[in-house]
């Protein structure tokens, strides 16, 4: 009988042996919670790194700077289903505009387009067409008509006869504008490797995305009215596509350069929608890198 409890006092670890695995099996579950926070760690450094571009203020920034007309390799090709407009329509009357506040926006649409009518002159050295996503609420012609007028004014980008535009409605143009929900907007900007996160405008290549958001309802930085707003979206954006880069605020109380991403503030500057001042005088500024 002796003989049998040891044997079974001898089966069984002692009170020594039983602590050193109880401390044994903490250290293991120290040892996993660390690697798991570890891992844990890792993974959001990578989210950080691997996350998306964000786009810059006025525009998303080029993925690759293109001089006009130039070929780009993820440059959105023209859609399609883009149809031209009637273009013997006599131009809508003028009616108040809605307030901003209460204008209903479509943050998605079809990803459709209709076509502007063509100019009634020829001979620009720049043929450009204007495209408007269907069902956005905006008439192709009259926003035609307005880019129009922003492209061939003496403080934008035509400053006497540098540029000069033409409208197409069909056939080759080496820069097209399209007006378009948010929603398409960032799914061709993000052809081009852009994050326009439903918010800004972008180039990639040849076409011009104006969001729909922005062209109907302006930017709170920009202290002016829409129409201004609607002149630096163009200008900025057509300046890009002509090869210019992003600039920034030259001095306190001076004229923001249209090339500077003013949405994202104004660093002392004040508004401005124009490349020229009224004496033609360019509104630059210190290049970004």
């Amino acid at each position: 009988m002796a003989a049998e409890r040891r044997r079974g006092r001898q089966g069984r670890p002692g009170r020594g042996g039983r602590r050193r695995a109880r401390r044994l099996r903490r250290r293991r579950g120290r040892i996993r919670m660390l690697a798991a926070v570890a891992v844990t760690g890792a993974l959001i450094g990578a989210a950080v790194l691997l996350g998306p571009r964000w786009a810059g203020g006025d525009d998303a920034p080029d993925a690759v700077a293109a001089t006009a007309g130039s070929p780009h390799p993820s440059a959105a090709p023209s859609s399609p289903a883009a149809k031209p407009s009637d273009a013997t329509k006599p131009p809508p009357s003028p009616s108040p505009s809605p307030s901003r506040s209460t204008l209903r926006i479509p943050a998605t649409g079809p990803g459709t387009f209709t076509v502007a009518g063509a100019s009634g002159t020829s001979g620009g050295q720049n043929a450009y067409r204007v495209e408007v996503e269907d069902g956005s609420g905006v008439d192709p012609d009259a926003a035609a008509d307005l880019i129009a007028g922003i492209l061939a004014a003496p403080r934008g980008w035509a400053h006497g006869g540098e540029h000069t535009f033409h409208r197409v409605a069909s056939g080759p143009a080496g820069l097209v504008v399209r007006i378009a929900t948010a929603a398409t907007t960032d799914k061709i900007c993000g052809q081009g490797g852009l994050n326009t996160r439903g918010e800004v405008n972008c180039r990639v290549g040849e076409v011009v995305m104006v969001n729909l958001k922005r062209w109907q309802t302006g930017s709170p930085e920009f202290d002016g009215p829409l129409a201004e707003y609607r002149a630096l979206i163009i200008n900025h954006e057509v300046g890009h596509w002509l090869g210019h880069g992003h600039e920034t605020c030259p001095g306190k109380g001076r004229p923001a350069p249209a090339m500077m991403q003013q949405i994202y503030g104004l660093k002392g500057c004040v508004s401005n929608a124009w490349p020229y001042d009224e004496n033609g005088a360019y509104l630059g500024g210190p290049s970004v890198p």
